[in-house]
């Protein structure tokens, strides 16, 4: 059977937590994060601009993430939910707006929208039965947020 013709088996189960590659993976994510609004305080003032620019890329690419999720569960329910569609293109195009503003502002736009999603997916996790994401969630997007901040005030 091809790929394409292949059909989807029902979600499995509810788990009681993430798997332990899924937190290994997401730990792993933060480092890029965490590297970058240090390093942002600690170079010298020709580096700091490809620095940020560095940081601030990274983090519209897990805000962009974060709305595919959405995609994924919304194209998974089969007719799909109109919300879940809508809302799925919202961050990549609030990550692309903060890419490009100055970095005091867009770290500060990225940190924002990494909370956004976090707050829009406590209700689509529960909903889709991954309840049990949500601290892990919650982690990753503290510590991604803060971060950004803490780029945005070095910038």
């Amino acid at each position: 059977m091809s790929l394409a013709t292949t059909r989807l088996s029902a979600p499995p189960a509810p788990l009681a937590e993430p798997p332990r590659l899924a937190r290994q993976l997401g730990a792993a994510g933060l480092v890029p994060f965490i590297l970058g609004a240090a390093l942002i305080w600690l170079v010298y003032p020709e580096a700091q601009a490809l620095v940020t620019l560095a940081l601030a890329g990274y983090a519209a690419c897990v805000v962009a993430f974060l709305g595919g999720i959405h995609w994924g569960l919304a194209m998974r329910a089969g007719q799909g939910e109109p919300a879940s569609f809508a809302w799925s293109v919202v961050p990549p195009l609030a990550a692309a707006v903060g890419v490009l503003m100055p970095a005091y502002a867009g770290l500060v736009l990225l940190g924002a929208m990494l909370l956004v999603c976090y707050a829009v997916d406590r209700r689509l996790y529960v909903a889709h039965g991954l309840a049990a994401w949500l601290t892990l969630r919650f982690r990753l997007s503290a510590v991604a947020a803060l971060s950004c901040f803490i780029g945005a005030a070095g910038s």
